[in-house]
């Protein structure tokens, strides 16, 4: 039972190549089942979330945290009789455009192509399942449906949002998303804030005494270790995350509905139509998690240890690029052809954005391997 504001797969606004309605499923579980089967989803088991793939065989990778956010995003939709499989699709596809090194490897391919446009690992995930992915006769990439593209396109800046069409508009004239895709964002968080806290203290890069220090993670804690005082302490740290994500599911839940009660939104085109996201959390839970992201920001994220990786992966990812861009001979054939294709070898936007491609889709190991192959004596 799908509320009247919710996304209808009955109703969706299309895919750039008209089909056949699917048989057996909905639009949106074909969406999703399509991102599954794609080659930049199994690419992101090799990507970077916070520590390098190698680094240990129980840190997220960038494919568990997709995973992760499609769960939450399915079980906060399903509280407000929202589209499951809409925010599933979404959640799966929200990071196939990311580059190897998590943020590392983003900030340096878009210092990289700052002369040419820039980069955005948004935008890219749009191209990788628009143009990209190559895997039916019929049409480039994966055609989902526009609720989906839609999604995917958390951010755009206007100048390039004017260059996409129906997908982009709202990143020109105003407006929301749908409610599935405003989730969806939300959920992304919630799962990166808590998952970090155990992949942080499984590394040893920050301790429980620093976390005890942030009132959200000190006030479940304790009740935690007074309801299972003789738990260990591992435990109770599981024990701690999984109730932090439950609450943060709830405040977003409660607070959401009373939102949407107040806008009374009678269809998803309402939901188009304002000024504001409807879904939020409630201002002291929003209060609480900037502090926590704080914290992650300066004791994990620029720990001297993580810290050095970035920014090997950074001096990385600058010499790929301009080995790349200087001679485009070094690229593998397939690239070079696509070159030809689009006649950028006369064009240096056209050939840096054919490079950037190239180097988005690559895993931590296989840019580690192929700069070993440029490089190495």
């Amino acid at each position: 039972m799908l509320a009247p504001y919710a996304a209808d797969p009955g109703r969706t606004l299309g895919r750039r190549y008209p089909e056949e309605p699917p048989t057996g499923r909905s639009e949106f579980q074909r969406d999703r089942d399509r991102v599954i089967h794609s080659k930049a989803f199994r690419r992101l088991e090799y990507k970077t979330q916070v520590f390098v793939n190698h680094e240990g065989d129980l840190y997220r990778t960038r494919l568990t945290h997709s995973i992760e956010v499609g769960q939450i995003a399915r079980s906060i939709a399903r509280q407000m009789q929202l589209n499951e499989d809409l925010a599933e699709a979404i959640a799966l596809a929200h990071d196939l455009g990311h580059t190897p090194f998590g943020h590392a490897g983003q900030d340096a391919l878009n210092a990289c192509m700052q002369p040419y446009g820039g980069f955005e690992h948004n935008f890219q995930s749009l191209r990788v399942v628009d143009e990209l992915e190559e895997r039916y006769a019929a049409f480039p990439g994966l055609n989902l449906c526009f609720e989906t593209r839609e999604g995917i396109l958390k951010h755009c800046s206007p100048a390039r949002a004017a260059t996409l069409g129906e997908v982009g508009r709202r990143f020109v004239q105003g407006g929301q998303p749908s409610l599935e895709a405003q989730l969806t964002n939300l959920a992304d968080e919630i799962a990166y804030n808590n998952h970090d806290i155990d992949d942080g203290l499984r590394s040893g890069l920050i301790t429980l005494a620093q976390l005890q220090e942030i009132p959200l993670f000190e006030r479940v804690f304790t009740e935690v270790r007074r309801r299972y005082p003789a738990a260990k302490e591992r435990v109770c740290v599981y024990e701690t995350i999984r109730r932090l994500i439950n609450d943060a599911v709830t405040d977003l839940v409660q607070t959401s509905l009373e939102r949407i009660n107040e806008a009374s939104p009678q269809c998803i085109e309402n939901v188009y139509a304002q000024p504001e996201p409807l879904i939020a959390y409630s201002p002291a839970l929003q209060s609480e998690s900037q502090m926590l992201k704080a914290f992650l920001r300066r004791a994990l994220y620029r720990h001297p240890e993580v810290y050095r990786q970035t920014e090997k992966a950074k001096r990385l990812v600058r010499a790929l690029f301009e080995a790349f861009f200087g001679d485009v001979r070094l690229l593998p054939l397939k690239h070079q052809q696509r070159l030809r294709t689009l006649g950028s070898d006369t064009d240096p936007m056209l050939r840096a954005r054919v490079v950037a491609d190239y180097i988005a889709g690559m895993t931590d190991r296989f840019a580690i391997a192929e700069s070993r192959r440029l490089f190495d004596s």
